[in-house]
């Protein structure tokens, strides 16, 4: 089931800084020094968006990463959107 438009509210004050809500969207634009580096950090995603069994969308365009997370199959944001944001939030 999707947060109530409540629950987003409250879970968004908790976002980590980068973090915005557009639609039923959570998304972060990361930049990086080079491709390389940006590569190397998209690489760091796999194991705890598997771990999580969800999964973001991810837009690559040289330097710049941009994710977004949602939950398709519920048709909003879950709090696997919320709880993976943070997870990425930490990763460097």
């Amino acid at each position: 089931m999707p947060l109530t438009p409540e629950q987003v509210q409250e879970y968004a004050a908790q976002l980590p800084p980068g973090w915005q809500i557009d639609d039923q969207a959570l998304k972060c634009d990361r930049r990086f020094p080079d491709f390389v580096t940006a590569m190397n950090f998209v690489n760091k995603l796999v194991e705890p968006s598997e771990s999580a069994g969800h999964h973001p969308d991810i837009y690559i365009s040289y330097n710049r990463v941009n994710i977004t997370l949602t939950t398709h199959d519920a048709g909003g944001l879950t709090e696997k959107d919320f709880a993976l944001a943070k997870t990425i939030a930490a990763i460097d």
